[in-house]
């Protein structure tokens, strides 16, 4: 199985980092605003997200832990099918700001190197929105 772990810190605390990413509605959106460009529910603990370049995810809710910070989900169908896939987003202190943890489980393993890269993209915009969004209110 390919594995993709990705971290960042962020300027920003536990509580706002979890805000976006606990947001299983919207968090797509506000997490990557423009590499996101939609993101709907389609029935219960399902949703939508479109990116920018055109993929188009369908999204299931597998666990969302508000006191752990940590959010569980799985692609389930749309433009990318994969055989097995797994993702989890977590959020954990860090000196004055939040380190933000991303790991991707996914079948066929090939898939693993353009999920890295579509995730080393969303955490560039990420990093800039959320810690953008603190200056702009400092």
């Amino acid at each position: 199985m390919g594995s993709v772990k990705k971290e960042i810190v962020v300027e920003a605390t536990v509580e706002d980092v979890w805000a976006i990413i606990g947001d299983f509605d919207q968090g797509p959106i506000r997490m990557a605003p423009g590499f996101v460009t939609e993101c709907r529910l389609d029935g219960p603990g399902v949703r939508v997200a479109t990116f920018v370049n055109g993929t188009v995810l369908r999204e299931r809710l597998i666990a969302l832990d508000e006191v752990q910070r940590r959010f569980v989900y799985s692609i389930v169908g749309d433009s990318v099918t994969p055989k097995h896939n797994n993702a989890s987003m977590q959020v954990f202190p860090h000196d004055s700001g939040s380190r933000f943890v991303w790991i991707h489980d996914v079948l066929p393993d090939e898939l693993a190197v353009a999920f890295g890269a579509s995730m080393d993209q969303g955490l560039e915009v990420f990093k800039r929105t959320v810690e953008g969004a603190i200056t702009a209110d400092s």
